[in-house]
């Protein structure tokens, strides 16, 4: 810590821990301090990273962790780019739909860190989770209109948990937490939420893509099941959508009528996209199927189906002990 001559406060994010754009010897890095009673979290996000990054995920590379006066500390390279969010919406839809194949064939190569074989099973684990936030909405004061529609979804789909697989997840995967770089292209950012899961569940932050990015966000599905979706992929989403409509109502709850009114909005929309949770796929999918054949892969930077398929046929699916 001693080394950093420069220190600017990042104000972005949701967690408490704090990050800055730092100097360290001579070089740009990401600083980002946690308080001493989360160590135990820092330090499995750390590790994860360090994965992941081992894997050629774009990202910042993690460089040291340690403690510091405040509580703990995590070092990572910088990258200059631009809040991928932001500079979408400046794009056609063939672009961001582009955009969209990368961040979801990076996804999948994320997907390749295997869950212990200890661990619980999804049925077991999302159930519970399931039981939790659906307690949490009945309880809490605020209503959803057509909630009704949710949980018979939730109802008709939860037999679909059994049998999932289980890997590590970033956690929060969407455009808001992608970075475009200098280069033109994706590096993943803020890995602070990250678990271990189905890995369809990281659809689960779609919504925010879909409502302002929908060329991007279906090129994301494209790009992470190259162009062959399965079957079971559609009605587990919308369990994880409905499931997530109703349980950010509490969540919303302790930020105030902002945040309750955002996630009533978004609950709606799902609705809006579902036909009252009748349809299986969403309205604001777009499929371009030449493109998610690959037509778009010389793009400078952005790797081609052919590569991803490579490399996963040429590394086995490691396990993650966090």
């Amino acid at each position: 810590m001693e080394r950093i001559t420069q220190k600017r406060l990042i104000r972005k994010g949701w967690s408490g821990d704090r990050k800055y754009r730092v100097r360290c010897a001579g070089e740009l890095c990401l600083l980002r301090v946690s308080s001493a009673d989360r160590r135990e979290h820092a330090e499995k996000v750390f590790r994860a990273t360090k994965r992941f990054f081992d894997l050629g995920i774009p990202m910042c590379e993690p460089l040291e962790m340690g403690v510091c006066e405040e509580g703990i500390y995590a070092l990572y390279s910088w990258i200059d780019g631009t809040d991928a969010e932001k500079a979408l919406r400046r794009m056609s839809p063939e672009e961001q739909y582009a955009y969209g194949l990368e961040g979801g064939r990076i996804l999948r190569r994320m997907h390749t860190l295997r869950a212990p074989k200890s661990t619980p099973s999804w049925e077991e684990r999302f159930g519970q989770k399931i039981d939790r936030k659906l307690r949490a909405y009945r309880e809490c004061p605020v209503r959803v209109e057509g909630e009704e529609h949710f949980l018979r979804c939730i109802e008709a789909h939860r037999e679909l948990l059994a049998g999932r697989e289980q890997v590590l997840q970033h956690g929060d995967y969407h455009a808001g937490n992608l970075l475009i770089g200098k280069d033109g292209r994706l590096c993943v950012i803020d890995f602070d939420r990250f678990d271990v899961g189905d890995p369809w569940e990281e659809f689960n932050r779609i919504v925010w893509d879909a409502e302002k990015l929908p060329d991007f966000a279906s090129g994301m599905i494209d790009g992470y099941f190259e162009g062959a979706i399965p079957a079971d992929f559609w009605p587990l989403l919308a369990l994880y959508l409905s499931v997530n409509a109703l349980g950010s109502i509490p969540w919303a709850i302790p930020y105030g009528a902002r945040e309750i009114g955002v996630m009533r909005r978004l609950a709606a929309q799902v609705l809006s996209w579902y036909g009252g949770m009748t349809r299986t796929i969403p309205a604001w999918y777009r499929p371009r199927v030449g493109i998610a054949l690959g037509i778009l892969d010389g793009r400078e930077g952005m790797p081609s189906a052919k590569t991803v398929k490579n490399a996963k046929n040429t590394k086995k699916a490691e396990s993650f002990d966090p």
